[in-house]
């Protein structure tokens, strides 16, 4: 019953924040914005403002699918925020802006994250193999094995969370600062950015958890020895 329990939480907190997230975006996503300024033009604004001109903005295909590049240096929007006028769309391209400043800015933690992708690719394709081999076959070092590598992935995600929280914070400010947004907008495009921070601190607690459980399960297999 435990272990049911344990795997229900592990389901209902990831979906818990993606249904925030997306009914948040989709309320505030009919409020227009007073600036009359697309999603697009906000971060080109914003980009502008912070002197980064060099920094492109181009428009992806996708629900949410927004996202900064900094290997090519392009903030990239998904369609509805690229040419909408919405709070939300506001929001989430600020957003994405404040990762292009946190870059320029040399960001330590951005840098950080950066430098594990390579790390984190890896060790998330063959921590679980080890895992299960250790799990199954009673090989504890296969098993410790796997937990390091998954240990570089939950660290991966927990970096994630300041990264995160930064650029939101950057966002705000930003459409703040510059009159994009008014007093009321403010409080709304805050509730996206929450919303949106949900889901990296439901996915950070999730594999947090797991890493714990397979920390006991292999203390409990020592014991046994």
């Amino acid at each position: 019953m435990g272990y049911l329990i344990y795997f229900l939480i592990l389901l209902i907190v990831p979906l818990y924040a993606q249904f925030k997230v997306k009914s948040t975006f989709k309320k505030y996503s009919k409020v227009s914005s007073t600036s009359g300024l697309t999603g697009a033009e906000v971060a080109r604004k914003i980009l502008n403002d912070n002197g980064l001109f060099n920094v492109g903005v181009e428009e992806t295909r996708g629900y949410l699918s927004d996202h900064y590049d900094p290997r090519a240096k392009v903030v990239r929007l998904s369609s509805e925020n690229y040419h909408g006028y919405s709070v939300a769309g506001t929001a989430v391209a600020a957003h994405e802006v404040g990762h292009a400043i946190q870059d320029a800015n040399d960001y330590s933690f951005l840098r950080f994250r950066h430098s594990l992708v390579p790390v984190a690719n890896f060790s998330s394709n063959f921590s679980w193999i080890f895992i299960l081999i250790g799990i199954f076959s009673g090989l504890t070092g296969a098993l410790l094995l796997g937990i390091l590598l998954l240990a570089i992935g939950v660290l991966f995600q927990i970096i994630t969370l300041p990264v995160e929280f930064n650029a939101s914070s950057r966002a705000l400010k930003q459409i703040t600062t510059n009159g994009i947004i008014n007093s009321n907008e403010h409080v709304y495009a805050k509730r996206v950015l929450n919303a949106a921070a949900l889901t990296y601190v439901a996915a950070a607690a999730v594999a947090v958890a797991e890493l714990l459980r397979l920390v006991l399960i292999y203390t409990g297999m020592q014991n046994d020895d």
